[in-house]
Order: C-alpha cells, then structure tokens, then sequence
C-alpha cells in the first residue's frame, strides 16, 4: 500500500470537504428552513438524507450513524410530511443563491463544468455495496447547473468517504455516540490539527443528552481508549492509536480511487473554488477575506 495513495486520499477529502459543508452552514439556511417550515435540525435530516426516500427513521439513523435515534424519529417524520422533494429543491435553491454570491461570475466558468463532469464521471465508477448512503446520493438527480452538478457530484464522493469511515468506526467496536465522544476527545499530541464541535455543539446536532455523553466517556474510559481530565476527556495512547487507525483504514479504502491521475489534476484544478468558499467566512472556524 503506497503512502502517498493513502495521502492522496486525505488530501482529497481536506480539499473536497469545504465544499461540500456550504450545503449545511451558510446565511442561507434561514429562508430555506421557513421556506419549507422545517426547523433548523428537521431540515439538515431532510436536505442530507432525502435521496433515501420516504423510509423509516432507523433506517436514515443508521445511515448517519452518530446521530441520536430519538432526534432522528422526531425530526426525519416532519422532512417527509414537508415532502422530500420540496426540501431538496430549498436546497438547491439555497445553495444556487450561495454559490453565486460566493463565485460571482466564475459560477459559470466553463471549467466549473469540466469538473463537474469528471468527478461525476469518478463517482460512476466506485463501488456501493456496503455504502448506504452513497448509494442513494449516487442515484439521485443532479440539477442542471454546472455549480449545482459540481456540489452533488462532491456530495456523492464525500458521503462514500463517510460510508467507509463508518465501516471503520463499526470495526473498531464504536457505536454511534462513542464515535462522537471519542471523536471529540482531546488528542495527546496537540501539534494535530482535525475537525471538532465540541461538546454542546455535538450534543446540539447528533441528538444526544448530557447523560448520554457522559455514559459513553465512561465506556471509553472502561476500554482504556481515554481518562478524564477537569475540564473533559482525553485520549489514551491506545486510544490515540486507534484514532490513527480508523484514519488510517478510512484512508486506505479511497486509496485506489484517488490514485487516478485525472482526480489529481481535477483536485489541484477545484482548489481556488473551494478557497472562494473558504474566504467567504461562512464555515465555521473561518474569517471572511477580502
């Protein structure tokens, strides 16, 4: 197994993942909630998980895996009474108007175009089976705008990184809300840099009661993957060497696909879109740019 395959695959998902994210922090989702007279957590459950169809909130549960099943059974039963397709339209309405506020005239680039076509044509090619939710974002419609056809041919290949990072997370004897906890962990090398929520950010999205949260660092702390400290919890060194594994064989698992020299120039070409993105001071953690 190459390291720089392994690499590549990280890469890609560093640089993918602003992208896709506009989708769900932007100034936009106010007017696409009242639009739909869905509430803030009702919407995202809808938005994300509508190329499921109309089924049962377990199923949509497992598909996003840390996710509270009692959030999700509260919340998916009103996207589907609002009508799927009309929460998938605010969508795309929403990210049509964020999109070009963002790009300006480079929204429709013809290069924009070109990369749409090539990471849908990419996204023909992998394998589904075991990925649930992939499946679905990759049999759903694209809508005709180039920007559009770009961010849902991201979204395909993002969920498929996150279907096999589940599949990672199972392996490793996480459910749901440990894989949060533990995700949200303190690390005990500072120097590493990832993506957090932190506790209340994370109990706020996923569902999750403060009890929950506590339970589940206690089985983390049973397992030896943490300690408790005074102002949270921290990782073990066997916990730390499980992160990296789960890193790791998440990473492994997009290594031949990412391999593809088309896909590294396709990257290196989506980059100043996705710093547009960046700049724009939407996303969390980021300061607009001039």
């Amino acid at each position: 197994m190459s390291s720089d395959q392994i690499s590549h695959a990280r890469r890609a998902y560093e640089t993918l993942e602003p992208f896709h994210i506009l989708a769900y922090f932007n100034p936009g989702l106010g007017a696409a909630q009242e639009a739909t007279g869905l509430n803030p957590h009702a919407f995202y459950v809808g938005a994300r998980g509508a190329p499921l169809g109309e089924c049962a909130p377990t199923v949509v549960t497992s598909a996003f895996f840390n996710f509270a099943p009692t959030s999700i059974a509260k919340s998916w039963p009103k996207a589907v009474a609002c009508g799927l397709e009309r929460v998938s339209q605010a969508r795309w309405t929403m990210l049509d108007e964020q999109l070009r506020t963002i790009l300006g005239e480079r929204a429709d680039d013809p290069e924009i175009a070109r990369l749409a076509d090539v990471f849908a044509d990419a996204g023909r090619t992998l394998p589904y089976t075991g990925r649930p939710l992939a499946a679905a974002w990759a049999e759903s419609p694209a809508p005709n705008a180039a920007h559009l056809r770009l961010w849902h041919a991201v979204a395909i290949l993002r969920e498929w990184r996150g279907d096999n990072h589940i599949a990672a997370l199972v392996v490793s004897g996480l459910n749901g809300i440990d894989a949060a906890v533990f995700h949200e962990a303190t690390l005990p090398d500072p120097t590493v840099r990832r993506r957090s929520m932190g506790r209340e950010m994370t109990l706020l999205t996923r569902g999750w009661s403060g009890q929950d949260w506590e339970a589940s660092v206690d089985r983390l702390v049973e397992r030896g993957l943490a300690e408790r400290t005074d102002d949270g919890h921290r990782l073990t060194a066997a916990g730390a060497a499980l992160y990296d594994d789960v890193e790791a064989t998440t990473d492994a698992l997009g290594e031949q696909f990412w391999a593809r020299p088309e896909l590294d120039d396709a990257l290196q070409a989506i980059r100043p879109y996705v710093k547009a993105v960046i700049d724009a001071g939407v996303l969390p953690g980021t300061a607009r740019k001039s």
